[in-house]
């Protein structure tokens, strides 16, 4: 159990390593988004289309990365002056109810997404991808139940992967 654990923790962290880097062309093709309307008069709708699927997948791992990196606690300044045991405690049973939503999110969506999926489904615009927003609601479910998991299973503490 330990190894399947670890590999999941190994798994997430990496997913969550790369698409972390979406922020920065995301932040690139909204700045240029006017220029290219008022200036070039050409691509700034594909670049807004572009830009809409890479905050999809952005936000699809944030709940995740969150609970990696202890935000969720860490917000409450109370939290800081409870001990660790407690802390993980409640790590745990925030990650427990993460759960059932997790599993609610991918069941619900599943035809919506996997409809998407298979028409290859395109943005109003006409571009391609819009399919791949769809699939970042999957990417969401699937990573929150993936470190929720994880949170239940570890057996040390935060910071001490």
């Amino acid at each position: 159990m330990k190894r399947l654990i670890n590999s999941l923790d190994r798994w997430t962290g990496r997913v969550i390593a790369v698409l972390q880097w979406l922020a920065l062309p995301l932040v690139v093709l909204l700045f240029l988004q006017w220029p290219l309307r008022d200036l070039v008069r050409a691509y700034s709708i594909q670049a807004n289309d572009a830009a809409q699927v890479m905050f999809a997948l952005f936000v699809a791992t944030s709940i995740a990365a969150a609970t990696r990196a202890s935000t969720h606690l860490a917000a409450d300044s109370l939290a800081q002056r409870y001990s660790a045991r407690t802390r993980q405690t409640l790590r745990r049973l925030i990650a427990i109810g993460l759960i059932p939503w997790a599993l609610f999110l991918l069941i619900a969506s599943f035809g919506v997404v996997s409809d998407s999926l298979r028409l290859m489904e395109r943005f109003p615009t006409g571009n391609p991808g819009y399919f791949l927003i769809k699939a970042a609601l999957y990417v969401m479910g699937l990573m929150i139940l993936a470190q929720s998991i994880i949170e239940i299973f570890r057996s040390e503490g935060p910071g001490q992967r």
